[in-house]
């Protein structure tokens, strides 16, 4: 018997109701209206500069905010950058530094939750050459150690040497990465000078390879060095992204706010309790007593500092061919908003 288009129709309403069925099951067994898996690529998990990636992973805040992150480590924040124009991940844990750099060319990107007030980054230098070594002016001549050319180690070491009086030709950059790496390209008189983060510069002080020479852990130490607050670490994404992933941006920074509210509130010992234990490199106690030295370089609530973004684009455009003589406009390079959503939704 022929079927009647009543008949059809009536079917391909119980067909499109099933399907729909399914797919609010699968919705309601991921946990997460809507939500998609996400990754975030960080500029060296195991630096403390980054720590707020692995410590909301660690305090369940994504999981509570429904979302699966995964947390890729990479060598260097200009590796990372790559990786999210390329599309490869969905945001960054890096410098805000890289929104101003990549303006510049004609990319977007946002910072959407500000995790320093400091680069917490500190120049060292080798012991042999400490009293040769004193200032920035005294590197011409010399070899420096950054984690990548383009990151933002190689923007400030420029801008230090910039300081210091030198130009681009009177010393040489060399990439060395972070950790190991950094500690034998010093052994090795590879570099003569460098600069790194802890838990690395901990290790260098204790074994009395390296000494400090300009320290910008705190927001006090990097208004001397740098001549302003400098918003380093934070949470960006492609502008593009944002415009579009509004609610899972929120929910990210819904758990950033919270473990920066978590850090404030917390000891440097109850903070380091709560990360991977080959975060510490063998040595808890040298761990905790450099985020305690640091500790102040994080924001307590995500937000930008004030005339942060100002200092940030006064650096760059020091030394930077890229930013000399561009417009850069400030305000497509960070937000507030998701902050300021999440304060209200967690309460002040």
């Amino acid at each position: 018997m022929p079927i009647s288009s009543a008949t059809r129709s009536a079917g391909a309403r119980v067909r499109a109701l099933a399907g729909y069925i399914a797919g609010a099951a699968r919705v309601l067994a991921s946990g997460s209206a809507g939500a998609e898996k996400l990754t975030i690529i960080v500029g060296g998990m195991e630096k403390q500069i980054y720590l707020p990636a692995a410590l909301t992973s660690a305090l369940g805040y994504f999981k509570d905010e429904g979302l699966d992150v995964e947390l890729i480590n990479s060598r260097a924040g200009v590796e990372a950058e790559n990786e999210l124009l390329a599309g490869a991940v969905q945001g960054v844990v890096g410098f805000y530094d890289h929104t101003i750099d990549l303006q510049a060319k004609g990319k977007f990107l946002t910072s959407v939750v500000q995790f320093s007030q400091a680069p917490g980054e500190v120049q060292m230098v080798a012991a042999k050459y400490a009293d040769q070594i004193k200032s920035p002016a005294d590197f011409k001549g010399r070899t420096l150690g950054v984690t990548g050319l383009g990151s933002s180690t190689d923007f400030l070491t420029r801008y230090l040497a910039y300081r210091g009086g030198l130009k681009p030709g009177d010393y040489t950059l060399l990439p060395v990465g972070a950790g190991n790496t950094f500690i034998a390209a010093m052994k090795q008189d590879q570099i003569q000078s460098g600069m790194t983060t802890e838990p690395t510069v901990g290790q260098l002080i204790k074994t009395g390879t390296a000494k400090i020479l300009v320290d910008m852990r705190t927001p006090e130490a990097t208004r001397a060095a740098l001549g302003g607050p400098y918003p380093a670490t934070s949470f960006y994404v492609q502008s593009a992204w944002l415009d579009s992933h509004p609610q899972e941006a929120q929910k990210l920074a819904n758990a950033f706010v919270r473990t920066m509210r978590f850090i404030a509130s917390h000891s440097a010992d109850e903070i380091s309790d709560k990360m991977p234990k080959d975060y510490y490199v063998g040595d808890k106690a040298l761990y905790i007593q450099g985020l305690a030295e640091g500790k102040a370089q994080f924001t307590p609530d995500g937000r930008m500092p004030a005339d942060g973004p100002e200092t940030v684009l006064k650096v760059l455009q020091a030394f930077s061919k890229n930013v000399q003589g561009k417009t850069i406009d400030l305000s497509k390079t960070y937000t507030t908003v998701f902050v300021d959503n999440a304060a209200r939704t967690l309460g002040n």
